[in-house]
């Protein structure tokens, strides 16, 4: 064979191997885009799974049953004391949490008294977001039970029964039921088959999820928040610690020169529309 003929042959491999290399190269390219496409369907599937995901969960939700006498938008705030009392105080708790404890085992007694007297009307916002920072159910199920106090016209007295005897906040007491309804029993009239139903069955937790999205949006991104006529005095009023003697002042002060409202039996006749209430003292919202 001429060397001109080797050369040919050696060439024409050359480029057969070369073409070979080629060819491999261009379906790993091939390979990748459809796999990188793949991704990138996957990626925008994902996106946009998430996005739908975070709408529902921010979605506002319409309880289907909201407890008697609760007033409000959507009937989400529980009012005690007078309706027409000249204060409005405005607080948000959450079942569980430790610092409402506090505050409410050193206030509870005075602001008792202020709504009995006729100088406040208290419009409560039942919230229950420790839960989601502590496995546990305690401040879902507290919620509902004092949901279910307010339906049966006890609210007040179960609300400060619970706050008295309120387990450490890692403690999920309150997501036991059966602790929930031994509690009830220190509450004259309110151990009854309709109530142990309503804690059982958890009928008022769409009404409990509604309250806690109504916090989402507020403001307010701690408990307890406490307002009177619209204004923070919790922990501080101004320059001036909240205690109970100067609640006392502030709402004396607030209500000089106005009439005092007249109170039913613990304050818990519901209030018509436009009272002093969530009219004078809207949940605010973002946005």
């Amino acid at each position: 064979m001429s060397e001109k003929n080797r050369e040919g042959k050696r060439t024409a491999r050359e480029r057969m191997l070369e073409q070979r290399v080629a060819d491999r190269a261009t379906s790993k390219r091939r390979k990748k885009l459809m796999v990188g496409g793949a991704a990138l369907v996957v990626i925008a599937a994902a996106v946009i799974t998430g996005v739908v995901v975070q709408n529902e969960r921010s979605k506002p939700e319409t309880p289907t049953a909201a407890p008697a006498g609760t007033i409000g938008d959507k009937n989400l705030v529980v009012p005690v004391g007078a309706s027409n009392a000249p204060s409005v105080l405005t607080v948000y708790e959450d079942p569980r949490c430790p610092a409402c404890g506090l505050f409410e085992r050193e206030f509870s007694s005075t602001i008792d008294q202020l709504e009995d007297a006729g100088k406040i009307y208290t419009n409560v916002h039942v919230v229950s977001f420790i839960d989601r920072a502590i496995p546990g159910k305690g401040s879902k199920n507290g919620a509902n039970a004092l949901a279910c106090a307010q339906d049966a016209g006890h609210f007040r007295d179960l609300h400060d029964v619970m706050y008295r005897n309120q387990p450490d906040e890692t403690n999920d007491a309150f997501g036991n039921k059966a602790v929930l309804l031994n509690l009830a029993k220190q509450v004259d009239g309110l151990d009854t088959p309709g109530f142990r139903a309503c804690v059982n069955d958890n009928k008022f937790g769409g009404w409990v999820s509604a309250v806690q999205q109504d916090f989402d949006k507020s403001s307010y991104k701690s408990t307890p928040t406490v307002l009177l006529n619209g204004q923070p005095i919790y922990p501080k009023n101004g320059n001036e610690e909240i205690t109970p003697a100067n609640l006392t002042k502030w709402v004396d002060a607030a209500n000089q020169g106005k009439q005092l409202g007249t109170a039913g039996s613990h304050g818990q006749t519901p209030a018509p529309t436009g009272t002093a209430s969530e009219a004078n003292n809207p949940s605010p919202t973002a946005g």
